[in-house]
């Protein structure tokens, strides 16, 4: 009860899911004003310097996104001179994606990550609890029929422009 009316479940978990969206709105506002990147390019970026190269495949399973979307997100970064594509010198049929010194350099100028601060908390719950949280994500997702959709669209595969400086 609050105020002398009870509150359905639904309602709470309604506002839970808004406080989410809105801290990832947030976030997103954040990391585009100091990096000019949207949250999925910057976690594109982080992927590819954690072992120095991948490949669009392993980074599309790895986003949970089509190889389309990949490839978007790849050519994006590429325009904008943070990651190059390399053939591959053991197998000329698969391309590698590298980072450059501008892909790490923007990478340092983002803001301490969403992503980052969720997995380190999450990391730290123990096992019941974690495997209880993806259990309830996941019937979320399914609840909203959005099990099935590329993630990608929700990140915003656009184009983020720096603001100019306020004064």
């Amino acid at each position: 009860m609050a105020g002398g009316r009870v509150v359905k479940r639904s309602d709470i978990s309604l506002v839970a899911l808004r406080r989410i969206l809105r801290a990832t709105e947030l976030y997103g506002r954040e990391l585009a004003k100091a990096a000019g990147l949207t949250a999925v390019q910057i976690r594109v970026l982080q992927i590819v310097a954690e072992t120095g190269r991948s490949t669009p495949k392993a980074l599309a399973s790895r986003m949970g996104v089509s190889q389309a979307t990949m490839t978007t997100l790849v050519d994006r970064l590429v325009t904008k001179g943070l990651v190059e594509r390399r053939r591959s010198e053991t197998d000329r049929r698969q391309m590698n994606i590298f980072i450059t010194q501008s892909g790490s350099d923007a990478i340092e100028r983002a803001p301490d990550p969403l992503h980052d601060r969720y997995v380190h908390a999450f990391d730290g719950l123990p096992d019941w609890e974690q495997a209880m949280i993806v259990a309830a994500l996941e019937r979320v997702a399914g609840l909203l029929d959005a099990g099935h959709l590329d993630v990608a669209p929700v990140l915003d595969l656009g184009d983020i422009k720096k603001s100019p400086p306020a004064g």
